[in-house]
């Protein structure tokens, strides 16, 4: 009986199946500072709720307007987060293809290389908003230069 496969076999598909593990440690650190910046988000948005309703009617509409530039940020920086988590499942399923490619013997590289370029265009995407967040989140911070 022929063996199914050989170690160096294990040994190559684990080598190929890791190098993207990689990019996966870059994805979690971004994900660990989308996280952090949606919680002092709502944090934020919280206070000024509690603020909004014993503050007189001048601040109030400041605080409704940052309440809303809060929402705008929250909305941006939530589909960031959505899409760098998409991001990391696909770049776990091209880890999972080659391993299973490489042992198996499959031809998968034009799926091998659909999923990463899906991944990128993931990650690209929750980049250009996580940007258009902070670019957000100074445009209206005001500085009291008093």
């Amino acid at each position: 009986m022929e063996q199914f496969f050989q170690v160096t076999d294990i040994s190559s598909a684990i080598q190929l199946a890791v190098a993207p593990v990689f990019l996966l440690a870059g994805i979690t650190g971004a994900l660990n500072v989308m996280t952090h910046r949606l919680g002092r988000i709502v944090d934020r948005g919280r206070f000024l709720k509690d603020k909004k309703a014993i503050c007189d009617e001048t601040e109030r509409i400041l605080v409704m307007s940052e309440l809303k530039s809060l929402t705008q940020r929250a909305i941006l920086t939530n589909w960031a987060i959505s899409l760098s988590t998409c991001c990391a499942l696909l770049i776990c399923l091209v880890i999972v293809v080659l391993f299973i490619g490489a042992v198996m013997n499959f031809e998968v590289v034009i799926f091998i290389a659909f999923l990463f370029v899906l991944a990128m265009l993931c990650l690209i995407l929750a980049l250009m908003l996580f940007l258009k967040e902070i670019s957000l989140s100074t445009s209206v911070f005001m500085f009291n230069t008093e």
